[in-house]
């Protein structure tokens, strides 16, 4: 009997848990980053979700530290 393991899903929305997941940092710094703006996100009523689009956004806008 085989197992059949699931791709992951390719979101267009991501709750704020899940980007800091994706993004390999804290949930907390998250919504810091959404709050003072450097972090784009929508609001449904009164959840928030960040568009895949404004992660890459965030990480392509990201400065490397000089060695």
């Amino acid at each position: 009997m085989s197992t059949v393991i699931a791709a992951p899903v390719d979101r267009l929305l991501y709750k704020p848990e899940e980007a800091a997941e994706a993004l390999a940092i804290g949930r907390s710094t998250v919504y810091e980053l959404m709050a003072e703006g450097a972090l784009k996100y929508i609001k449904l009523g009164r959840i928030r979700r960040i568009r895949r689009s404004d992660l890459e956004a965030y990480v392509a806008n990201l400065a490397p530290l000089p060695n």
